[in-house]
């Protein structure tokens, strides 16, 4: 479903990450792995057509997305659904307005049907009572699933997650983490998170990548607990044993 192949990315002059490969197969849940500041966002936004890289390629069912010319590209993107960290919601909107927003671009629904689909997203992850709250009145848990609900109401085939529980009390993080494993279950998308908490990493990811801020590339590749469990990099397995990281 999603191939990246030797992907560089660069801010001007400077070196963000470089050869970083992976696949994401449909119906699997893929983590971005690594220390604060390594790139992690960077890359999704990389992925969702945000930021153009400097090198390598982003394959979406064998389709160069950066190869592309800008209609094959808005083809690609609808089947993407993005939660930003932030939840992302237009503050002057209210719940339900905002998960309508990407249902307008789907023309096979009319306007009853695109607000029972959002009703009925809503309802699914508890937020039904919220519809005609704005972003303002929710607090960080319900932000997120509101969140969420914008980005699995049209019904992507592939679900980008950056920090889906960053804020989130141990609770709440746990209610996310089991919503996500019920989305995948539900609509057998496929879903790339990123995420450094570890509870989890190791609840939901089938497969992940570790990103290093040293070397600039990633410097480990397979299932979390694998990672954890087996000798890996240094760095990595520091960071999945919740030690401390020593750098050179």
């Amino acid at each position: 479903m999603l191939k990246v192949q030797n992907l560089s990315m660069r801010m001007g002059d400077r070196l963000i990450q470089e050869q970083i490969s992976f696949e994401v197969e449909p119906g699997t849940i893929f983590a971005i792995l690594g220390i604060s500041g390594c790139g992690k966002s960077t890359l999704l936004r990389h992925l969702v057509g945000l930021l153009e890289p400097a090198g390598g390629t982003i394959h979406y069912d064998a389709v160069d997305y950066w190869a592309s010319d800008d209609a094959a590209r808005l083809g690609l993107r609808a089947g993407f659904g993005v939660l930003f960290q932030s939840g992302a919601l237009w503050s002057s909107m209210s719940v339900l307005d905002n998960v309508l927003l990407p249902l307008a671009q789907q023309a096979s629904l009319d306007a009853a049907a695109r607000e029972a689909r959002a009703r009925e997203t809503l309802s699914w992850l508890g937020m039904e009572s919220f519809a005609d709250f704005r972003p303002a009145d929710l607090s960080g848990g319900m932000t997120k699933r509101a969140g969420l609900a914008r980005a699995i109401a049209p019904q992507p085939r592939l679900l980008f997650l950056d920090e889906p529980s960053a804020g989130l009390d141990p609770s709440s993080a746990k209610h996310l983490d089991d919503l996500i494993l019920e989305i995948r279950q539900r609509t057998g998308c496929a879903i790339l998170m990123v995420t450094h908490d570890l509870p989890s990493i190791f609840a939901v990811a089938d497969d992940c990548i570790f990103l290093d801020t040293d070397s600039k590339r990633p410097i480990a590749h397979g299932k979390p607990s694998s990672l954890r469990d087996a000798p890996a990099h240094p760095t990595v397995t520091a960071f999945l044993h919740r030690q401390d990281v020593v750098t050179p």
